[in-house]
């Protein structure tokens, strides 16, 4: 069997809204050479990727300007990335045969308002009133449909729905922090 690169790349979920962090965790055969590294990634809502070209065991923190979402200001402010899938694409020489591809849904910002509605929510260690079960039982329901989203996405290989149930996520989730955090 011959030596081969074996590619793959991590995207962490973080919870800096203008970030996008992404690392190399790929296997490099040591009697390859590793050349022409390009990353190649299409934000939410554009149809042309950004190209970043770099090395190898790269760990990237990617904010709207590297990605072409943000065009002005970037010295002084970076705005929020939006949430959505982000088509990802690693290669190295020769790029059209070594190479892996990624949908990667983003939910750092649908996390942050479901973070910040259980702050708000009365939540104690002891037994809740069935007022405030019913909402922590719906508040676990709409954790369940953004980890599907995420699974739909990232394993299953169905973009669509997964979009499908990020956006009804986040429609049920807004409907609980208007009525705890307000609008």
């Amino acid at each position: 069997m011959a030596n081969k690169h074996i590619l793959s790349l991590e995207v962490p979920t973080v919870a800096n809204s203008e970030i996008l962090s992404i690392k190399d965790t790929s296997q490099y055969a040591s009697n390859l050479d590793i050349d022409c590294e390009e990353l190649l990634i299409t934000s939410p809502g554009y149809n042309t990727p950004v190209l970043i070209k770099l090395n190898s065991n790269f760990n990237l923190n990617l904010n709207g300007c590297l990605l072409g979402t943000q065009t002005q200001n970037c010295g002084t402010m970076r705005t929020a990335l939006t949430d959505g899938i982000y088509i990802i694409k690693y290669s190295v020489a020769p790029t059209n045969k070594v190479f892996v591809e990624y949908n990667h849904l983003r939910t750092t910002n649908l996390l942050k308002l479901y973070y910040e509605t259980l702050c708000h929510i009365d939540v104690t260690s002891c037994e809740p009133h069935s007022e405030r079960k019913d909402l922590i039982d719906e508040i676990k329901y709409i954790r369940t449909i953004i980890d599907a989203a995420i699974a739909k996405t990232e394993y299953c290989n169905s973009p669509g729905e997964g979009m499908e149930l990020y956006n009804h996520a986040k429609k049920r989730l807004q409907k609980i922090s208007c009525k705890t955090i307000g609008c």
